[in-house]
């Protein structure tokens, strides 16, 4: 768990993405190529990957503040929205996209849904915990020898 959060969170989301989907542990939904992944968002993202890319960064979300839900997540993933020459805005992101992302993270036995001390929300199972940690152990490593160099 230490490791997870130790490393470079942009290489992590980078790497588990591509696990993700080599692993096919979760898919874009039907409709994920033509959606904004929030109100401030004035277009669709640039990315073909942003699937995979958004369950990465979820997870690790999860492993670093969980038990979270799904109004948690929005508020994470919001952004201001900008209104002309009103001020900005800030509004949440997609609770539809999370909520997907959430329920396949679940049937691929990556995070559970838990009630600890009286906050319900979801955390890490042990696959889960074992994917990030893996990859983390590998980024470390490549950084040490990048530092050594």
């Amino acid at each position: 768990m230490t490791h997870i959060l130790q490393v470079n969170p942009s290489r992590l989301n980078s790497r588990v993405s591509v696990e993700l989907k080599k692993q096919q542990l979760v898919k874009p939904t039907s409709w994920s190529p033509f959606v904004k992944t929030s109100h401030s968002r004035e277009r669709t993202p640039d990315s073909n990957d942003w699937w995979y890319m958004r369950s990465a960064a979820v997870l690790r979300a999860i492993a670093k503040l969980g038990p979270i839900g799904t109004e948690k997540l929005r508020t994470k993933y919001g952004s201001n929205k900008n209104r002309g020459h009103k001020p900005n805005k800030t509004y949440k992101a997609s609770g539809s996209i999370i909520r997907h992302i959430l329920q396949q993270l679940e049937k691929s036995q990556l995070i559970k849904q838990t009630d600890k001390d009286g906050h319900k929300g979801r955390i890490l199972t042990a696959k889960g915990t074992s994917l990030l940690d893996k990859i983390a152990v590998q980024i470390a490593k490549e950084e040490h020898k990048e530092q050594a160099q």
